[in-house]
């Protein structure tokens, strides 16, 4: 199996976004503390948790609609590296917890 998204939605309900510095000064993507006023300082930033995309209400991803990526042509970076069925060491534990939301949402 190639990695592909499937865009089933689950890694947009089930883990934070957290934008990269140059996507983060680029202002493109709605920011969980954006209403506070954006940091220059993207460590700063980072340090606070700024960098990271705008939650809804459900903790689902802001951009999520439909349970689809509405912005999957110009999302993140670490939305590109990341699939369902990626063997990558760093993405273990979060393709075991899609993994376990694919079964609870199976019964």
């Amino acid at each position: 199996m190639t990695n592909q998204c499937s865009q089933c939605g689950l890694c947009c309900q089930l883990f934070l976004i957290n934008l990269n510095k140059e996507e983060y000064q680029s202002g493109k993507y709605k920011t969980q503390f954006e209403d506070y006023g954006l940091s220059n300082d993207f460590q700063k930033a980072k340090n606070f948790g700024a960098n990271i995309i705008e939650q809804k209400g459900d903790g689902s991803c802001f951009y999520l609609r439909n349970n689809k990526c509405s912005i999957h042509d110009i999302r993140p970076q670490v939305c590109k590296e990341f699939f369902c069925n990626s063997k990558l060491k760093k993405f273990k534990k979060m393709v075991q917890q899609i993994e376990k939301k694919k079964l609870i949402n199976k019964n």
